[in-house]
């Protein structure tokens, strides 16, 4: 799973950043991010991980990612071409282990609405995987 290794690096260099980080998560109905993060001043990212030029090319719905985060990022690998990103969007290069931001996304902050939305959305979704992870009986009797 080339795409969820370069999540974990990415993961890892926004947890060094004091970020808190979920990967799949969904947003909306029909939405799935690879990684969202939650910054120490509640800013929120969308990084989207891509293992393969072919892996872009299919992606379709990142523009739809855009109304749910203050700054989007694309992570790929050092052989990516990365020529094929939007200019307008973050950047940051990553493996397994690491990964470091080569482009900040420009700002575009979320409605405070929709900012109070996905903050709780964020916190269910944690609490919940935490929750599977030290009980994973627990959705036999709906925990």
């Amino acid at each position: 799973m080339p795409g969820q290794i370069l999540a974990r690096g990415v993961c890892r260099h926004l947890a060094s950043l004091g970020f808190a980080v979920i990967e799949e998560f969904v947003p909306e109905r029909g939405l799935r991010v690879d990684v969202m993060a939650m910054g120490p001043k509640g800013e929120l990212w969308v990084v989207e991980c891509k293992s393969s030029r072919a892996d872009y090319m299919g992606d379709s719905k990142w523009q739809g990612y855009l109304d749910y985060c203050d700054r989007y990022f694309w992570a790929v690998d050092q052989a990516f071409p990365v020529e094929l990103l939007p200019e307008e969007t973050g950047l940051i290069i990553a493996d397994g282990y690491d990964g470091e931001i080569l482009r900040m996304a420009p700002e575009d902050k979320l409605a405070a609405a929709r900012r109070t939305k996905l903050t709780r959305k964020f916190a269910i979704h944690a609490a919940r995987r935490l929750h599977a992870v030290r009980d994973p009986d627990a959705a036999i009797w709906g925990g």
